[in-house]
């Protein structure tokens, strides 16, 4: 039975729904737009228009919405001969064919082809689900005609967005191909489109077919320059003109946008970056000599047959200079002065209250008024000015050098050492003796730098997250690497925090308690891979000559052989073509033993 206050309900919405639809048509009146029902057969979408792709999901969700109550918000079209154009509406148009729509609701509007253009442009990039390439290919056009700013207002996006954007615009379509399949991530896609098409072209033949992050990640290293540790003045429009000021160079990635970091300038250009470099190298030997001060470059006599070190200290001697190595010299730097948190982060991992951080303070700050003390003092002790540089970047600072007294025979006396004897001063069996020990040495090096390059391709994957049950190879590298490493405090507060909950508040049994009912396989699994990458070990470890390594780089085959093959190939390479070149310098110093018996 209907009573009274619900027949009194539904007259209301009756009412409600009227005055609605009686508003809509006075609004359309206003405004001069009439909604027509066309033929669907007689629409067709905009062959011009820049969207491109549509995700099929959210496509057969509409036509369900569409079967039911039917297109909501008009399609605008524009008349075409006998038919109509789409301008805004294609998803609604696509949808209401999957739902098998005989008409469309539409508001017919005359445009001007590019005006057309522009407002599919602007309406498709307010939109959520823009593929990232299209978009950033429909921000470039509007560039054309509007600053970054001015597209940024009217998308109510933020200026570095849109920058970002048009940089992913200039990304060849090899390149846009993983991005759209969601195998390259935008922020890469972005630092890949900071090369021109040539170099990116290059960079993806040097890939293969098989997309691989971390070796796109080591191009765009290997290629780009932090200008913040450039050897010269980023300011300096002098050192080379054509090129100009760092600061304002296109090619610097903080006006390209916020790419590298809030305001990080990244040089992308390696030609001008080597040319200014070296032109600041050819400043630093003018310097020295117009004021006559020492420069130092910063080399042992260990590695001074190195190849690179041997054309600087060849550059230093063909401008006139006499080339002192660090061996030959005693160098006083200006001290820095110590900060709590400095020391802070220098004893991280060390369970220190703030009284032993505060003995750790004034211990180093006693030392550096001693070093200062020395540094002040240094011209009285027969110290001259100096500067001491990087061999392969040029960075350089100011120093006090004192070249250290040697005996006359230092030359002539084979009863040295023969690790301080430059190798000039040896016999050819000497010379091969140096050479071999250097080439284990190198390799040392070697083996230290693949160890973390494996590593880091590692951690920038999704090892860690990986679902597979623990395998044998990675079970044991785990029981190892707990044999040789104890977790101490601070680690534990860092790392297990997250499932022990707040310790200060629950007795021990309460954080057992908290931790058992938080804990999931996956958990463990998940802690024991972060564990497996965190607790390798750097410097003069690798994985040939320390357990923890050895276990974890065998367990990592299971997952990464072929990218670690790759690596592995490449340090091949170089080692393969540097013996080949010694083997050749050992063969004529075994011809001079040779002569020299005979």
């Amino acid at each position: 039975m209907t009573t009274k206050a619900s027949t009194t309900r539904k007259s209301g919405k009756k009412i409600t729904a009227a005055k609605k639809e009686v508003k809509e048509k006075l609004t359309q009146k206003a405004i001069g737009l009439q909604i027509e029902n066309l033929s669907i057969a007689k629409v067709i979408p905009d062959p011009m228009q820049p969207r491109k792709t549509f995700n099929e999901a959210h496509l057969q969700q509409l036509s369900e919405s569409v079967k039911k109550h039917g297109v909501l918000q008009p399609i605008t079209v524009r008349k075409s001969g006998n038919g109509f154009i789409i301008v805004m509406g294609e998803r609604r148009y696509r949808a209401s064919k999957l739902a098998d729509k005989k008409t469309i609701p539409c508001i017919v509007r005359e445009y001007k082809d590019n005006d057309v253009l522009e407002i599919q442009i602007i309406e498709n990039l307010q939109r959520q689900d823009v593929e990232p390439t299209e978009e950033a290919q429909a921000i470039a056009y509007l560039s054309e005609k509007y600053a970054p700013t001015e597209i940024a207002k009217r998308l109510g996006r933020t200026d570095n967005f849109i920058r970002q954007r048009l940089k992913l615009a200039g990304l060849i379509d090899g390149f846009k191909h993983f991005v759209r399949n969601g195998e390259m991530t935008i922020s890469l896609g972005v630092g890949v489109a900071l090369f021109e098409p040539e170099e990116q072209q290059m960079m993806l033949e040097t890939m293969g077919e098989d997309f691989n992050a971390h070796q796109i990640n080591k191009m765009i290293k290997d290629q780009t320059y932090d200008l913040e540790k450039a050897s010269f003045d980023v300011n300096d429009k002098k050192l080379v003109p054509k090129a100009g000021s760092c600061v304002e160079c296109p090619f610097n990635a903080a006006n390209q946008g916020n790419l590298f970091g809030d305001g990080k300038m990244v040089c992308t250009k390696a030609a001008c970056f080597e040319t200014k470099k070296s032109k600041s190298l050819l400043n630093l030997i003018e310097k020295s000599k117009k004021e006559n001060i020492l420069l130092v470059p910063e080399i042992r006599q260990y590695w001074a047959d190195d190849e690179n070190n041997q054309l600087i200290i060849s550059q230093l001697e063909k401008n006139g200079l006499t080339v002192y190595l660090l061996d030959d010299v005693e160098i006083i730097e200006n001290p820095i002065v110590p900060t709590i948190e400095a020391i802070k982060k220098e004893y991280q991992h060390y369970d220190y209250s703030e009284d032993e951080l505060k003995a750790e303070l004034d211990e180093a700050m006693q030392n550096y008024k001693e070093a200062l003390e020395k540094f002040n003092s240094a011209k009285e002790d027969a110290f001259k000015n100096g500067i001491v540089f990087h061999p392969d970047s040029f960075q350089h600072k100011e120093i006090f050098v004192k070249i250290v007294e040697k005996l006359k025979n230092d030359s002539t006396d084979y009863s040295a050492q023969l690790a301080d004897r430059k190798m000039a001063d040896c016999t050819p069996e000497e010379q091969i003796v140096k050479i071999n020990e250097r080439e284990i040495r190198k390799k040392q090096i070697e083996n230290n730098k693949q160890f973390e390059e494996v590593v880091e391709m590692i951690r920038e994957t999704k090892y860690i997250d990986t679902k597979k049950t623990l395998s044998m190879d990675e079970m044991v590298a785990f029981s190892i690497s707990l044999f040789e490493n104890n977790v101490d405090y601070m680690s534990q507060q860092k790392y297990f925090s997250k499932f022990l909950g707040d310790t200060s508040k629950m007795t021990k049994v309460g954080m057992v308690e908290n931790f058992k009912k938080k804990f999931k396989k996956e958990i463990f699994h998940k802690l024991i891979r972060y564990m497996l990458t965190k607790q390798v070990h750097f410097g003069e470890s690798n994985h040939v000559n320390n357990l923890t390594n050895i276990s974890f780089y065998n367990a990592m085959q299971g997952y990464y052989k072929s990218k670690i093959a790759g690596i592995e190939n490449e340090y091949a390479e170089k080692r393969g073509k540097r013996e080949e070149r010694l083997k050749e310098r050992i063969t004529v110093l075994e011809k001079q033993i040779q002569e020299l018996n005979d």
